[in-house]
């Protein structure tokens, strides 16, 4: 089962995309997706609970830090499979009656 493909999750999942084996935490995510805390923590809540991520906390002390532990997100491999392929089938809206999704490169 595939999560609504809303923009905000295409882009959470682009990110995770860029380096699928790495470890990211939630404000790294939002900051590359250009997305507020509060968007991205439900689409990875959302995610992990469909098996595509698996999350941990880190093991950090607090105050050495001067801050709180992160919890990093990473695809599993299932999920990578998953991710690709509902990216894959997203539909492109299209603009205006252009009969391509995005508007053409102007010709040299």
């Amino acid at each position: 089962m595939a999560p609504r493909m809303t923009l905000p999750t295409q882009l959470v999942l682009r990110v995770l995309l860029e380096d699928p084996g790495a470890e990211v935490y939630g404000y790294e995510i939002g900051e590359a997706a250009g997305l507020a805390s509060g968007t991205v923590h439900p689409i990875l809540a959302r995610l992990e609970g469909m098996g595509w991520l698996e999350s941990r906390w880190e093991d950090v002390d607090r105050s050495a830090a001067g801050r709180p532990a992160r919890r990093y997100y990473r695809l599993t491999a299932d999920g990578v499979e998953a991710a690709l392929d509902a990216l894959a089938r997203v539909r492109r809206p299209r603009r205006l009656g252009l009969k391509t999704p995005w508007p053409a490169p102007e010709p040299s």
